[in-house]
């Protein structure tokens, strides 16, 4: 598969994965919720490695490969669900947007890379006082959202932590192997987890709670682990940062106009913020000023300027405003 196609399956599951864990949150508690959705999702995989003759290990570093990718599921996926009770849809998928900081700090924690210049570190400023904002907000109103905000922001530096291990690993793995592995090891977590907190059977489920496992069991966890690692595997970490800058947007509509979800003008106001920080961060402002001068430059008469100019003058451009690049 094209890894652009791959990338646009990833977003829209990204996007729709907040309002499918509120559904299956319906008539569930979210412990029993997450922990269905996982054990289906490793049956699917199973199914799907047996069916296609692939091993799980190849290698003992497969096994740290698995491991690294079980953080993003346990205890990730659990403070993502509990939040879940405290949240709407879009502004979980605004929160998530705090994803990219995260990953920064681990890519110069764990890569030595330092991806942070003076624009970067400014963006988190403007991202962290977005965060104030979405919290003095849900304070002000008596809710209990502020829980789910920091259980979002702590998602956020879980999934990055995970993100940035597999990336240092070298991400050799076959994607389906990796999904296959780090559920095999996360899902014993979740049983225990729910046989020690809930222990519950459910009595009765209904519809929503059906459709937003089965949804988050084969899109969420199945096709959308498999795609994300497959994007990882051909895509550089500022690429991967990307996908939610996309989400929210989308998310946002999704649950308004599915959910009829409605969110004040005060956490409107942080929202705003951290998507501005997102795209200071990701240097869009950047890229459209360089398009908008690619463009003008390759549309001057012929003659004026020549085609070895327009090329230099481009690729000064580019080396002047850094942005993400897919490897």
């Amino acid at each position: 598969m094209p890894v652009i196609f791959a990338y646009i399956f990833v977003v829209f599951i990204w996007a729709t994965t907040p309002l499918a864990i509120q559904w299956s949150n319906s008539s569930l508690d979210f412990i029993a919720a997450v922990t269905l959705r996982l054990l289906l999702a490793l049956a699917l995989c199973v199914v799907s490695m047996r069916a296609l003759r692939f091993p799980l290990v190849e290698s003992k570093r497969d096994w740290l490969a698995f491991v690294a990718g079980a953080i993003g599921l346990y205890p990730n996926m659990l403070i993502v669900y509990w939040s879940a009770q405290y949240l709407s849809s879009g502004l979980m998928a605004v929160l998530l947007g705090l994803y990219p900081f995260a990953v920064g700090f681990f890519s110069l924690l764990l890569l030595k890379e330092n991806v942070f210049n003076p624009m970067r570190i400014i963006a988190l400023f403007i991202a962290l006082l977005g965060l104030a904002i979405i919290n003095l907000d849900q304070i002000a109103l008596g809710s209990d959202a502020t829980y789910g905000v920091l259980g979002m922001a702590s998602s956020s530096l879980l999934f990055a932590l995970s993100t940035v291990w597999l990336k240092a690993l070298g991400g050799a793995v076959n994607p389906l192997r990796q999904s296959t592995g780090m559920l095999l090891l996360a899902s014993p977590a979740f049983l225990l987890t729910w046989f020690f907190l809930d222990g519950q059977v459910p009595q009765q489920i209904d519809m929503k709670s059906m459709l937003g496992v089965a949804y988050l069991a084969v899109a969420g966890s199945v096709m959308g682990y498999t795609l994300f690692f497959y994007v990882l595997r051909h895509c550089s970490i500022a690429s991967v940062s990307l996908i939610p800058l996309i989400t929210p947007v989308l998310a946002l509509s999704i649950g308004a106009v599915v959910a009829r979800e409605q969110v004040s003008l005060l956490t409107l106001a942080g929202a705003s913020s951290v998507l501005l920080a997102l795209m200071l961060y990701q240097n869009i402002f950047g890229l459209l000023f360089n398009a908008i001068t690619r463009r003008r430059l390759a549309g001057r008469v012929p003659g004026t300027v020549s085609g070895t100019e327009v090329s230099k003058r481009v690729r000064v451009a580019d080396e002047t405003v850094p942005g993400p690049v897919a490897e």
